[in-house]
């Protein structure tokens, strides 16, 4: 994934995720995601604006203002990104098991009592 720089080095700022974290309850306005954060409004639009332009946000207008919400693709190449590792860790973790089960058991001694 091309995209994949630009994807973390948007999430990797604290304030920036919480802004991101907000949109999972779904669509919200500036002043929405503003509510309650330690940073201005202005703030928080330069925020989005690094989230949109990694692809983790998409804005649509209305009325007077611009309704933020996570784009499923931008999500879906983060995702897509993960599972490779996560693929290679489940793929590394069988052929351990089956490597495993091909080794003979160890012989116990028999204690005498």
């Amino acid at each position: 994934m091309a995209n994949a720089t630009a994807l973390f080095a948007a999430l990797s700022d604290p304030t920036r995720r919480q802004v991101f974290e907000r949109l999972e309850r779904g669509p919200a306005a500036v002043s929405d995601i503003a509510r309650g954060l330690p940073v201005s409004r202005p703030a928080v639009s330069q925020h989005l604006k690094v989230l949109k332009d990694a692809g983790l946000v998409i804005d649509r207008p209305e009325g007077a203002r611009r309704v933020y919400q996570i784009d499923p693709e931008g999500l879906g190449a983060l995702r897509g990104w993960l599972d490779r590792f996560w693929d290679t860790a489940l793929d590394a973790f069988k052929a351990e098991v089956e490597h495993q089960s091909d080794e003979p058991e160890p012989r116990t001694k028999a204690i005498a009592e």
